[in-house]
C-alpha cells in the first residue's frame, strides 16, 4: 500500500498526487514511469513520474481522468492509499550537456517533461521551454518549468495566455530568431508529438518524444506497447518510453491507440451506471 501525502485537482480533469514510495524515489530518473493499480482487481496503468524526492521518500504523479481507473484514483484523498505502485520503469532520458535545447510540453505531458527540463538545466544547457494547451488553465506547472528554463514560451489555442497558436508555431518562431537548437524533447498528446516531430525535421533539429502506448505490465512481457520505430517493432516500456520522433510510424501508432476506444467507452458507461445505482 502506498500512502497519498497530498492530492490536488490542478486543472480540469487533471490531478496531482504525492505518493510515499521511498524505494522508487531513491532510484527514479527523468523520463521514467510507474505502473499503478488500485484495488485487488484493479487495472494496471502507466503513470509518468513528474518529480521525485529521495530525501522525503516520495514521488509525484500527475494524471488526467480518461477512464474508469483514473476516475477511481481521482476520488482518493490525502491520507488514503493506492494498492500497488511498481517502478521506476523504462529507460531514463539521455541527459547530458548539449548546448541549447528545446523542451516542448502539452497538456498533462508537461508533468513528464518537467524532470527532463530540470535535468537538462542542471547539466549546463540553455533551455528553451514551450508549453501549450487549449486554454490557459490547462497549461500546468508553468512556474516550476520556468524555474529551470532560460526562456519560457506559453501558447494557447484560444489566446487566453501567451501566444495564440500551437506549440509548433512557437518552435518555428524560435528557429526564425536565429537560435541554434542542438536537440529537442516533446511530450504531450500523440498528435502534438507527431507534428512537433515533423516540424523538428523541417528545421533540422533532432527530437525525442515520450510515447504513451497501451501498456499492461511495463516490463516487456505483454507485448502490447509496440510502436514501430524506423521500421522495427519496439517495446514502449523497456526500449522507451523515449524514441527518435523522426523515426516513429505515427499513423500506425495513432491507430493502435484507438483500437480499444469502444471497449473503454462501454467500461466507463457501466461504471457510471454502477455508481449511480448506489446514490
Amino acid at each position: 500500500m502506498y500512502k497519498i501525502l497530498y492530492a490536488r485537482n490542478i486543472a480540469p480533469k487533471e490531478f496531482d498526487f504525492l505518493i510515499e514510495a521511498p524505494e522508487i524515489a531513491s532510484h527514479a530518473k527523468p523520463g521514467q514511469f510507474v505502473i499503478a493499480r488500485h484495488g485487488e482487481r484493479g487495472e494496471r496503468i502507466p503513470l509518468t513520474i513528474a518529480d521525485f524526492d529521495p530525501v522525503r521518500g516520495a514521488i509525484r504523479l500527475i494524471f488526467q481522468v480518461v477512464g474508469r481507473t483514473t476516475v477511481e484514483l481521482a476520488m482518493l484523498r490525502e491520507g488514503g492509499f493506492i494498492t500497488d505502485v511498481a517502478g521506476p520503469l523504462g529507460t531514463p532520458s539521455e541527459i547530458e550537456h548539449l548546448g541549447t535545447v528545446m523542451a516542448i510540453g502539452g497538456g498533462v505531458g508537461i508533468a513528464a517533461l518537467f524532470p527532463i527540463i530540470r535535468g537538462l538545466k542542471k547539466a549546463g544547457n540553455k533551455v528553451i521551454t514551450i508549453l501549450g494547451g487549449r486554454t490557459s488553465e490547462l497549461v500546468i506547472m508553468k512556474d516550476e518549468c520556468g524555474r529551470y528554463s532560460d526562456d519560457l514560451i506559453i501558447t494557447t489555442d484560444d489566446g487566453s495566455e501567451g501566444q495564440k497558436g500551437l506549440v509548433t508555431d512557437a518552435m518555428k518562431s524560435v528557429a526564425a530568431r536565429g537560435e541554434r537548437i542542438d536537440r529537442c524533447w516533446a511530450v504531450g498528446p500523440t498528435v502534438m508529438m507527431k507534428f512537433c516531430s515533423l516540424t523538428a525535421s523541417e528545421l533540422g533539429i533532432p527530437i525525442w518524444v515520450s510515447m504513451n502506448p497501451i501498456m499492461i505490465d511495463g516490463t516487456g512481457m505483454c507485448g502490447g506497447c509496440r510502436p514501430s520505430v524506423e521500421g522495427k517493432i519496439k517495446f514502449g516500456c523497456v526500449d522507451g518510453p523515449e524514441f527518435d520522433g523522426a523515426k516513429v510510424n505515427w499513423d500506425e501508432f495513432m491507430n493502435r491507440m484507438r483500437q480499444y476506444r469502444n471497449e473503454e467507452k462501454i467500461s466507463m458507461e457501466r461504471y457510471e451506471t454502477e455508481v449511480m445505482s448506489w446514490l
